[in-house]
């Protein structure tokens, strides 16, 4: 009210110049204080002003990037709208099938698809990036002793051809990892294995996937390596994955290893962006079915997942809880309409890879499993001894300030003081 009755008293001046010599006089306080706090503000400008800011060029990206490719073969598989954001923070293997997506020919590979490069990169044969390392990290995950947190139930949901079960957990660096079980009835584990590994038939169920590519595989041990380029919504760049990847059997057991692998072959380009942290992993195995009649004509699939696509964690774990089940429902239908596929006699050479697996034995396994409770037993055995060899310097600091408070005669203010700052010190030496 003080500044409405000023503002009306300039007004009332006798002449103009004079009106305008206290409009200015009144309005030069206001503009000082709003320029010093807009740069105040830029001064002290908050963590969410550069991921905006970032969102922003990665959406200018990608708008360059679409109009670079219009021309191309590819131009008929667009962006996804928004609504499927939440896609992009999901495991690779699980399946996205977008119902406002027309699909001229449900049975046909888009143009940008390469399954043919395989057979000119067979001779390379590295396979050093895929170890009996992996095995064993994979196979700690499966039994959950790989050390890490605990695992923080998110669901449970079901079909009636399909139960599905998924934990989360946050490590002190990293991206979230997640960890899903899933059950198909009515289906075998080598068929499950084959679907999950045939990138000639995903592009039917993931609509995601923009390319894939071969690049090296060994006839041998089955390890591939290949390159996936996969579509994001229009606010982001598509994204690009150059995966090596290998299967280990035991028994009707599968373990399937996938992550990213550096490659020169594939140069790094601004667009589509390069993921290089990725790790989507799985076991594969029959379980009972759910029908209560005892028979082994279900598979489980044990799936572990994490990767780092330069998107905040926080809006990422946001995307995935409130449209995970959504999307893993859709894995299904994907998986009988390929099991009517192999029923037929068609076979790609990707399914023909995945049949190429390293053999090894439940005692190799369980080898792994010991490894792991020695390590466990060994950190506890530490973690014990750490006390003990601190309580000496404890001891003597609690002791000193005993004898300390009991030699002065100031009170007991004094006293008190005196404890407060000898445990202190005891609280030092323990942790350290």
């Amino acid at each position: 009210m003080t500044l409405v009755s000023v503002f009306l008293e300039n007004l009332r001046k006798p002449t103009i110049g004079e009106v305008l010599n206290e409009l200015l006089i009144f309005i030069a306080p206001i503009w000082v204080a709003v320029i010093v706090g807009v740069l105040v503000g830029w001064a002290w400008k908050p963590k969410w002003a550069n991921i905006s800011r970032e969102m922003l060029i990665d959406c200018s990206d990608s708008k360059d990037s679409t109009r670079a490719s219009s021309d191309s073969s590819s131009s008929s598989f667009g962006f996804i709208s928004s609504l499927n954001s939440i896609k992009s923070q999901l495991p690779s293997c699980i399946s996205w099938i977008s119902d406002d997506l027309a699909q001229k020919d449900s049975f046909s590979l888009p143009p940008t698809l390469d399954s043919s490069s395989s057979s000119s990169q067979t001779s390379k044969g590295n396979t050093s990036f895929m170890t009996n390392q992996d095995l064993e990290h994979l196979c700690n995950l499966v039994e959950e002793k790989d050390g890490g947190p605990a695992w923080i139930h998110m669901m449970d949901c079901s079909t009636p051809t399909m139960y599905y079960q998924a934990w989360q957990r946050d490590l002190e660096a990293g991206p979230t990892e997640y960890r899903s079980r899933s059950v198909f009835e009515d289906a075998t584990p080598e068929m499950v294995r084959d679907f999950f590994w045939d990138d000639e038939f995903r592009p039917k169920w993931d609509k995601m996937l923009a390319s894939a590519a071969t690049m090296e595989e060994c006839p041998t041990t089955g390890t591939m390596v290949v390159h996936w380029v996969r579509k994001f919504p229009f606010f982001c760049s598509d994204r690009e994955y150059v995966i090596g990847r290998r299967i280990w059997e035991s028994g009707r057991s599968y373990y399937c290893v996938t992550k990213g692998v550096p490659y020169e072959s594939v140069p790094r380009k601004n667009a589509p962006r390069r993921v290089d942290v990725y790790y989507s992993s799985w076991c594969i195995r029959a379980v009972e079915s759910r029908k209560g009649d005892g028979q082994m004509t279900a598979c489980e699939v044990l799936l572990f997942h994490h990767e780092d696509m330069g998107i905040p964690w926080k809006i990422a774990k946001l995307g995935v809880r409130q449209g995970m089940w959504g999307t893993v429902k859709k894995i299904d239908p994907g998986l009988r309409a390929y099991q009517m596929e192999r029923a037929s006699g068609v076979g790609s050479h990707c399914a023909f890879m995945a049949q190429i697996n390293a053999k090894i034995s439940a005692d190799y396994l369980r080898s792994f499993e010991s490894k792991s409770n020695d390590s466990s037993e060994l950190e506890t055995h530490n973690s014990s001894e750490k006390p003990s060899g601190n309580n000496i310097p404890k001891l003597l600091v609690v002791g000193g300030a005993i004898a300390l408070a009991c030699s002065l005669d100031r009170g007991l203010l004094t006293k008190a003081v005196i404890f407060g700052v000898a445990r202190k010190f005891a609280n030092i030496g323990r942790r350290l």
